[in-house]
């Protein structure tokens, strides 16, 4: 007797041997019994889910000589006949060899003739989204009314192809795919029953290289048994399938974690040894970062697909959540660049070495979860001693532009980096490293306010009304703000076109010159004047420069400022602060006063600007008006009462309210409106005392 594969020996021959599909299998069940039987069935899935399986189900239900069941017995000849492919009543055609109209003209002359031997004749026709649209014209009515002896089962794998008219005409059930954890256990029943010995890993090797489909899982299977000799061990399979070895993901992202940068290495050089897809590697790599951290926010929403959910568990506990998150983040980086990597593997290390290298910023708000130490190369100690020996250049730099305490100029802000170039001293023999370069410019005594400006207070008096989101120019490329401004000192007018001539403008330039005329000669080419040029820039400037950018209004505070916060409001206006640590101190209110110990809470949605150089400024400027030693604390806590930022929003909206009530109530205005319908542009409208300002 031949051998007889897998996937045909054990196709499930009842409901009850069925894995998976219950909500399928319910429907027609309960139909069955009830004798509910509708004349057409489509049943639509990915290739070996069941469908040409519940289709002879189904055939033997209805002609099982003991009657219409939801359970045929299997074993009258009608069972038997069903089961071996020879009924003669069960007509299966398929739809991918036969797509002709004249095919489907011939299947539905037969249609009319009785059953030989079954109570119904079923016809089976497998693929049918392949048949053309002519088949599918001439099929639909006798779709929609066949005899009575007459059922129709489709089965497709791509149900969007078939037409509407099809799909109307029919009980639509769609068939899920496999999961691997279903086809694990079911490959086990079957492995047990043919006394074939297994591993577990293998099977979940099998499972997944099935991608949803039985049919494929039981081939695997068969191959892998002619390939291991009788047995189905992980090495085997892992052979046969040319799959990487899942636990060298774990060893890749346990040496991350270590920060050991020769294990790393280590451990792809084992990688290359396969001859991988590095691609396929490294999404592997984002696959387990992904399951790491849903582990993380939701432990039990964790499936265990690949087998190894106490793995995924154990390291979401090794693995701090940021370094997750920028892993991840530089996987997807990496997998995009790849590519353009003159060598895969070179691309994949320098993908994982830059994982090793750099880690999340420590900032104020950074999760408080230990970061691991990182492996250090020789390259990078011979940095670090570069570095420490750096300080004695660091004061130079600051020294050389010390005795310019002046802000940075208002009108002319491109030039203000030329004296940090001018006043470099001369190279010494080593090189500074750029990150003490950089360390030394944040903290130059520049940045500190020396002079105090106007008052906040007064800032809303000449906020911009006129001016919307769609009208103002777009800004180009500016230098970067320092730490004590929260809007670039750039004026507006850098960013404003120069208007071009119209052709008025041009006639009235040219006045001899046609359109036809020969264009003039290279001599008479006149080179503009740059300076007149750039004195019609410095006088928009000047008119411009005193225009701050808008600022979003903070929302209204819950209750008006009394005690403390009554207090903060009007202490605010003399103290000697601008720019972020003004809009900080704007935001604050105080909330208690224990001799020298200041508490005050801040809105957090201005927690972005906050860091402790601002709590310190802050607390430098309270020193510096109360002449004493103060302590402060300042905590992320929406403040209940007003703060000056909200007060002095409100004064602003109270002013423009009453700007717009008093241009409504004008009867000059109420006049042009009721006579000549007018309409009054309420974005036009100013406080008088803004318009003043500005003039």
């Amino acid at each position: 007797m031949s051998y007889q594969v897998l996937a045909r020996k054990w196709r499930p021959r009842s409901f009850r041997e069925m894995v998976g599909q219950t909500h399928v299998l319910k429907a027609l069940i309960n139909a069955l019994d009830s004798q509910r039987l509708h004349h057409a069935y489509l049943f639509t899935g990915t290739r070996g889910v069941g469908k040409t399986t519940i289709a002879r189900i189904i055939a033997k239900c209805l002609n099982c000589e003991t009657g219409i069941t939801s359970s045929p017995c299997g074993e009258c000849s009608v069972c038997r006949e069903i089961d071996e492919g020879r009924f003669v009543d069960l007509i299966e055609i398929d739809a991918a060899s036969r797509t002709k109209v004249e095919d489907t003209r011939e299947l539905l002359d037969n249609v009319q003739y009785a059953p030989s031997r079954g109570r119904f004749k079923v016809y089976l026709i497998d693929e049918v989204h392949m048949l053309s649209s002519h088949s599918f014209n001439a099929l639909l009515k006798t779709l929609e009314e066949p005899p009575p002896y007459v059922k129709f089962i489709l089965a497709t794998t791509d149900p969007q192809k078939l037409p509407a008219t099809i799909l109307s005409r029919c009980l639509q059930f769609s068939l899920k795919n496999m999961t691997p954890e279903r086809v694990v256990e079911h490959l086990t029943h079957v492995l047990s029953a043919e006394n074939v010995p297994f591993e577990d890993d293998a099977l979940w090797l099998l499972g997944r290289a099935a991608d949803g489909s039985m049919r494929d899982a039981m081939s695997l299977t068969d191959q892998a048994i002619a390939f291991g000799e009788g047995k189905v061990l992980a090495t085997d399979v892992r052979a046969m399938l040319g799959t990487l070895d899942h636990g060298q993901v774990y060893d890749v992202l346990h040496s991350l974690i270590e920060g050991d940068a020769k294990a790393l290495l280590e451990a792809v050089r084992h990688l290359a040894e396969q001859g991988p897809d590095w691609n396929g590697v490294l999404s592997e790599i984002l696959n387990v970062l992904h399951r790491v951290a849903i582990a993380q926010a939701l432990p039990e929403g964790v499936d265990n697909g690949h087998g190894d959910r106490d793995r995924v568990l154990a390291l979401a506990q090794a693995l701090p959540a940021e370094d997750v998150q920028f892993y991840y983040q530089m996987g997807l980086i990496g997998r995009r660049d790849l590519p353009l990597a003159p060598d895969p593997r070179g691309g994949f290390e320098m993908v994982l070495l830059r994982m090793l290298a750099f880690r999340p910023a420590d900032t104020a708000d950074a999760p408080r979860q230990p970061l691991k130490p990182v492996g250090i190369s020789q390259a990078t100690v011979d940095s670090a001693n570069s570095v420490a020996a750096a300080p004695k250049a660091a004061p130079v730099v600051a020294t050389a532009v010390a005795p310019a305490p002046t802000p940075a100029p208002v009108v002319e802000p491109a030039p203000a980096p030329e004296p940090v170039v001018a006043a470099e001293p001369e190279p010494e023999p080593e090189p500074e490293p750029e990150p003490v370069a950089v360390e030394a410019v944040v903290d130059l005594p520049w940045n500190d306010p020396v002079e105090p400006e106007p008052e906040p207070a007064q800032q809303p008096a000449v906020e911009p009304v006129l001016e919307t989101a769609a009208e103002q120019p777009e800004l180009p490329p500016m230098p970067l703000p320092t730490p004590d401004s929260v809007v670039p000192d750039a004026p507006e007018w850098a960013a404003a076109p120069i208007p071009e001539p119209s052709v008025a403008d041009v006639d009235a330039a040219t006045p001899g010159m046609e359109m036809d005329d020969e264009p003039p000669l290279d001599e008479d080419y006149i080179e503009p004047d740059m300076d007149s040029a750039y004195s019609y820039l410095d006088e928009l400037a000047s008119e411009h420069a005193a225009e701050p950018a808008p600022e979003p209004e903070p929302e209204p505070a819950a209750a008006p400022a009394t005690g403390l916060a009554l207090q903060w409001l009007e202490l605010f206006p003399k103290l000697p602060i601008s720019g972020m640590t003004g809009s900080i101190a704007a935001n604050c209110t105080l909330i208690a006063v224990d001799g020298d110990h200041w508490l005050m809470h801040l809105d957090p949605a201005h927690s972005a600007l906050f860091n402790a150089t601002q709590q310190r400024r802050l607390n430098d400027a309270l020193n510096q008006f109360h002449g004493r030693t103060l302590s402060l604390t300042i905590e992320l806590i929406k403040p209940e009462q007003e703060t000056p930022a909200q007060a002095a929003s409100r004064r602003r909206a109270n002013r423009q309210r009453e700007a717009e009530e008093s241009i409504h109530g004008d009867p000059f205005i109420q006049q042009m409106v009721q006579q000549f319908g007018a309409v009054v542009r309420h974005d036009t409208i100013e406080p008088v005392d803004a318009l003043v300002a500005q003039g």
